[in-house]
């Protein structure tokens, strides 16, 4: 068993190389450009909307409001006719990317925590490269990609983007794995 304190720099250093990788994806390969497009017509969107000062938050419209609301004839038809939307509704200002940054790279050391909790429980300090990668590198990834096709199924998300995520979430997953495993401790 490796403890926590023994594994402080691949913690730090996995999470480090994830934001740097991460930043690299982002701004340089373009491969999540089509995940979002704009409404048609965005003017009229913002004129219809904008007065309606609606907060912050997720909102589905229809709305049914409970199990027994679905069933009503009326939200039925509602539902049918459309439009179906399901939106996030965010503060409006400037974009505050420090907040975003600093929130993806304390995410990323809380998957780091946990790949080094369950690889130190599982491993010895002479561990092999290879068992140490498996062990990080699968809770990394479920750290970082598990979650995300739920988006899909429940609200809509297209499959297309959630699964460049989960793509996006395994190359995370073997940065975290390939660092515990050059650094683990012997």
């Amino acid at each position: 068993m490796v403890s926590l304190a023994a594994l402080w720099l691949p913690i730090i250093l996995s999470a480090v190389l994830v934001f740097v990788v991460s930043s690299v994806i982002h701004m340089f390969l373009n491969w999540h450009k089509g995940d979002v497009a704009g409404v048609p017509n965005e003017d009229d969107f913002r004129k219809a909307v904008g007065p309606m000062s609606i907060p912050p938050g997720d909102y589905m419209v229809p709305y049914a409001g409970s199990m027994e609301g679905m069933k009503s004839p009326e939200f039925i038809e509602r539902f049918k006719q459309g439009p179906v939307v399901s939106m996030t509704v965010m503060p409006s200002g400037p974009i505050n990317m420090g907040k975003s940054l600093t929130q993806w790279f304390v995410y990323s050391l809380v998957v780091s925590v946990f790949a080094a909790y369950v690889a130190g429980r599982a491993l010895g300090h002479e561990a092999h490269y290879l068992s140490v990668f498996r062990f990080a590198g699968v809770t990394a990834f479920a750290g970082y990609s598990l979650g995300l096709p739920q988006s899909s199924i429940w609200w809509g998300k297209k499959w297309s983007s959630t699964i460049k995520s989960v793509v996006d979430g395994l190359i995370y997953a073997a940065v975290t794995a390939g660092t515990f495993g050059w650094l683990w401790p012997s």
